[in-house]
Parts: C-alpha cells; structure tokens; sequence
C-alpha cells in the first residue's frame, strides 16, 4: 500500500517479526505496539512521562533529535542502552520504512 512502511519489532523473548504501519494516521510507535497488542504498557499516553514503551533503535534511520522530556525520562528508566528510545516519540512516516525495533525488557 502506498501509506504504509514496514517495521520490524523484536519482542522480548527475541522473535521477530515484520509489521505494515499507516503513515497517514499520524501514529507514534507506542501506539502501533499497542495497536498490535504488543506489551507495551504507555501508562502516559505518549507524553513522555513515563518509560513503559522504551524501545531499542536496532537500524540505522535518521530519527528526530530527542526532546529534553524524553532525554529526562531515559535518564530515570531502567536498562537504558545508547541505542534507547520512547516509543511514543517516534512518529511514523516514510523515512523509517525498514526500522528494525527491540521491545526492552520491563522495569517490574
């Protein structure tokens, strides 16, 4: 389809699978997981205040600078890697066609 990309999302026990996304829903990356009924809690609704769909950027894609609420949030979540992300702050277009994603592990 021409508004779709595909988004590879590894889970938590290492499977991994590959997944159409819209992108003309205007919908972030916490809201494909949860749409994929995926685990990814998103207690916050995407406001960057919380760390529950923290993801691992495993590609390499052009992604937007993060925000200072986002840098904020990683720097109280737990088992962040360099290659750490919220997943409510990666909006879905064209350009991350072929992104490949690792769910991190969660922090309860």
């Amino acid at each position: 389809m021409e508004n779709t990309i595909n988004i590879t999302i590894i889970d938590r026990q290492g499977n991994s699978e590959t997944y159409e996304a819209p992108t003309d829903m205007n919908m972030n990356l916490m809201d494909l997981c949860k749409a994929l009924e995926l685990p990814v809690k998103g207690e916050c609704g995407g406001m960057a205040m919380c760390a529950t769909c923290q993801v691992y950027i495993d590609s390499k894609h052009d992604l937007p600078e993060q925000s200072d609420a986002e840098l904020d949030m990683l720097d109280q979540a737990f088992y962040v890697e360099d290659n750490s992300r919220l997943g409510c702050q990666i909006h879905i277009n064209k350009s991350l066609n072929g992104l490949m994603v690792r769910l991190a592990p969660e922090s309860e």
